[in-house]
């Protein structure tokens, strides 16, 4: 029974591209914040750039960390 030409294979590759997106998303939000919380304490450029910069770190480091957590 197919419900439309195609439809079980891009499902997949969907929830991957969904998935890979999330992530992004994730570690650029972590990055912002720390840029955020220096450009609230009135820090001149370069510190907000090396804020922004040590967030999508921590991101990265964060989001590895949670997946290593939660896969096998």
């Amino acid at each position: 029974m197919s419900r439309g030409p195609g439809r079980g294979s891009s499902r997949s590759s969907d929830l991957t591209n969904g998935g890979d997106q999330l992530k992004a998303v994730f570690v650029l939000l972590v990055g912002l914040s720390g840029g955020l919380v220096a450009l609230q304490s009135n820090a001149p450029l370069p510190v907000i750039g090396a804020a922004i910069l040590g967030g999508i770190v921590a991101g990265g480091a964060l989001l590895w960390y949670l997946i290593w957590i939660t896969t096998d």
